[in-house]
């Protein structure tokens, strides 16, 4: 896997951030969320006009990751007021990191964290944090494995159902980099 490149998408690439998103989504939560509330979510937040205003919006980025021409996971940044929370801090969330179930335990998330990182160091923050569903296991161990830590909580809605998120993060010092 190491011919996986990582690759800043831009707002002509919307087509295919809408299908690697709804696919991914759909892989990792279709089994325990309801049909109705899956597409409630799925159809909002992976509109084309959603998409293009996320992706037309300076304080957030998006990564594809890449392997032999095929979109197999991407990776949504944001800082400042783009951020959900903690908007005011010195701070970069990585609001999604998502692979395509075929290339899941491959390496793939972990250069799109490594990404994250990159960006993390270059625009100097203090810390980078992110929201995890307390019942998405494995990315919280993929987060802890990373030196992440809990710090708060907060309520995720996905379609009509109040699911609660684990807030973590990981403060970045000069021995970091």
């Amino acid at each position: 896997m190491e011919n996986i490149e990582i690759v800043l998408v831009t707002p002509k690439d919307v087509l295919q951030l809408q299908y690697i998103g709804k696919e991914t989504f759909s892989q990792a939560f279709s089994d325990i969320n309801t049909e109705e509330n899956m597409n409630k979510y799925l159809n909002e937040s992976f509109s084309i006009e959603q998409l293009n205003e996320e992706l037309n919006n300076e304080l957030s980025q998006f990564y594809f990751a890449i392997l032999d021409n095929e979109v197999i996971g991407y990776m949504k940044l944001n800082r400042g007021e783009a951020q959900k929370e903690n908007q005011n801090d010195n701070a970069l969330e990585i609001e999604r990191i998502y692979v395509l179930q075929n290339f899941l335990g491959k390496n793939v998330g972990q250069r799109l964290y490594f990404k994250a990182i990159q960006v993390a160091e270059e625009m100097s923050v203090n810390y980078v944090w992110l929201g995890v569903w307390e019942k998405n296991f494995r990315a919280i161990a993929f987060y802890k494995k990373n030196g992440f830590i809990p710090f708060d909580q907060h309520i995720f809605m996905l379609g009509d159902d109040r699911q609660l998120d684990i807030l973590m993060k990981l403060k970045l010092s000069k021995e970091n980099k």
